[in-house]
């Protein structure tokens, strides 16, 4: 950790690290039990701090309608291990993006290889998708992702990648 991070309290520090996506900061009375620390522990101003990394990616992309070039402003989950592009179907339908029907639909599966509860995936949303200069036309899978809006996964990785 920065010696200059080390002069300040606990909340500065993780506001400092998170806004930079390197770590979050457990409070030690959140850690429950532990006695032990793992080598990543620091001390900053008598708090007991244990560095975790970062579970979620967050991050705001526009959308652009094909049909009007109408965009809307959403905030996306970036998943490494989703196999594909996601929008939820309540938001999709409130945005007024145009839903196209598949000839097959596809059978949604968990992390833990349970068939998800919100069906499978029978539509899919065409657009453009805008993040940092970087402009693409997507095809996302339709389906329920409650409060997840966007959830975009290994295919736009490596097409930002490239």
């Amino acid at each position: 950790m920065p010696q200059e991070l080390a002069k300040e309290n606990w909340r500065t520090v993780s506001s400092q690290l998170a806004s930079n996506n390197l770590y979050s900061i457990l409070r030690p009375e959140k850690l429950g039990n532990k006695t032990r620390f793992s080598n990543n522990t620091k001390r900053v101003k008598g708090v007991q701090c244990t560095l975790q990394p970062l579970r979620e990616v967050w991050m705001k992309v526009g959308l652009e309608k094909l049909e009007s070039y109408k965009g809307v402003a959403v905030k996306a989950l970036l998943d490494s291990r989703a196999t594909g592009l996601f929008i939820d179907m309540t938001f999709a339908k409130e945005k007024g993006f145009k839903m196209e029907k598949i000839k097959n639909s596809l059978l949604v599966k968990n992390v833990d290889g349970t068939v998800s509860v919100g069906g499978a995936i029978t539509y899919q949303v065409e657009c453009n998708m805008f993040f940092k200069g970087h402009v693409e036309r997507v095809r996302m899978d339709v389906c329920n992702l409650g409060k997840i809006e966007l959830i975009l996964g290994m295919p736009w990785l490596a097409v930002l990648c490239r």
